[in-house]
């Protein structure tokens, strides 16, 4: 679709796992050219995570949808100087190499600059370009960790939790992903050629994850507050939490608005519980939270889960229910936005499958955007890439995709 937002656009993606192919999707789902450059043979690990069967995962067709992809050797002089050509005829190279790789391979930001003083350099790493941790790894796992979200997730009683997805990458991606458009609204609205510290964007997953904590470090600051994990439950806030219906669904109910409370314990026949004094506020309301949860869940648990849902709407609690994927893929909701997508994709059968992948946000025109084509195979694009848009002939294609001559 040539009407897209970042249609013209190309982004040369040196990135492997989640964090950088995120922030790539997010920039070809809206119409960037985005080339993904893999390791030869091998490529990007993600195709094998979570692979159950053929040879490339459900994981990788998802993150890497809407993009090329070609193989490059880039510790290999042919595939440096092909990263260079590529960085000619890009205005964003997004990468996520442990910090001081592309520097050892003769392609650090000064060679990148060199190549093109215009390109906006979306770098991410586990803990920054700079300071004394910055040479270490880490994935996604570790940076929930220092970042304070592993503390808070879990119940009270038992070792901090993590959340079922990667959520420390995805939220480093949606970083990258804003950072590339920050750095081309930079370039295209500012009168002098920005330097290139300030086209170089460094982000660090333990920074992403400490980002969006909320008023965790404040808080014990100034009041010296520790936060502590609650379960399904949100510190200070209540009643809100999942609960288990009479025919085995669950739900979550955000009951916790001081204007909705009432309502709440009208609905649940506890009317009693909604004017009492001490629990006109969620500061009461959170020191009597098991008492609230034990009525909510008396009420629940007497009712069937789409009963519980329709009372609730109709009087204005929010609430919905616990949705697994078969459940998603159902939603009605979901499916009038166009928010699962449907493509036949190879799942290691004898024909391929039909497979629905989440679809683009954030909506334009009503529906989502439709996505163009999911994760190719690897290498798939090498070839028109190298040959179309660089002109290179099929020897120097082989040579720097690291193919046998």
């Amino acid at each position: 679709m040539s009407d897209l937002p970042l249609s013209g656009v190309r982004v040369l993606e040196l990135g492997n796992y989640i964090a950088a192919p995120t922030a790539g999707r997010l920039l070809a789902d809206f119409g960037a050219d985005v080339v993904k450059v893999e390791r030869p043979r091998t490529g990007d690990e993600l195709r094998n995570w979570r692979l159950y069967a053929g040879d490339t995962s459900m994981l990788y067709r998802t993150l890497n949808r809407n993009k090329r992809s070609i193989t490059l050797d880039m510790r290999s002089d042919a595939g440096r100087e092909a990263v260079l050509d590529l960085t000619r005829r890009s205005d964003v190279v997004l990468e996520n190499f442990r910090p001081g790789t592309l520097e050892k391979w003769g392609l650090g930001p000064g060679e990148l600059d060199a190549a093109n003083p215009d390109v906006v350099l979306v770098r991410i790493s586990a803990f920054g370009q700079t300071g004394p941790l910055s040479a270490r790894p880490g994935f996604a796992a570790v940076a929930e960790a220092m970042g304070g979200l592993r503390a808070l997730v879990g119940e009270e009683d038992r070792p901090p939790s993590r959340t079922g997805v990667s959520i420390g990458d995805s939220i480093a991606g949606l970083y990258g992903a804003f950072s590339a458009v920050m750095g081309l609204f930079q370039r295209e609205s500012s009168t002098d050629r920005p330097p290139l510290d300030r086209r170089s964007m460094d982000i660090a997953l333990n920074e992403a994850v400490f980002s969006v904590m909320e008023s965790l470090v404040p808080d014990h600051l100034a009041y010296g507050v520790e936060r502590r994990r609650v379960g399904g439950r949100m510190e200070g806030i209540a009643p809100s939490n999942a609960y288990e219906c009479g025919d085995g669904g669950s739900v979550v109910i955000a009951g916790n608005g001081d204007s909705i409370y009432g309502r709440f314990m009208q609905v649940i026949g506890r009317p009693e519980l909604g004017t009492e004094p001490d629990l006109a506020s969620n500061a009461g309301r959170w020191q009597r939270r098991d008492e609230l949860d034990a009525a909510i869940e008396a009420w629940t648990r007497s009712l069937p889960r789409d009963e519980v849902l329709a009372l609730l709407e109709e009087a204005g609690v929010p609430a919905g229910p616990i949705h697994a994927a078969a459940d998603i893929v159902a939603d009605e909701q979901l499916r009038a936005r166009n928010m699962v997508q449907y493509f036949d994709v190879d799942a290691g059968g004898t024909e391929p499958t039909r497979v629905g992948f989440p679809g683009v946000v954030p909506v334009l025109d009503g529906t989502s955007v439709p996505i163009r084509h999911v994760g190719p195979d690897l290498g798939a694009d090498t070839a028109d890439v190298l040959g179309g848009l660089l002109g290179y002939p099929d020897d120097r294609i082989r040579a720097a995709a690291g193919e046998e001559s």
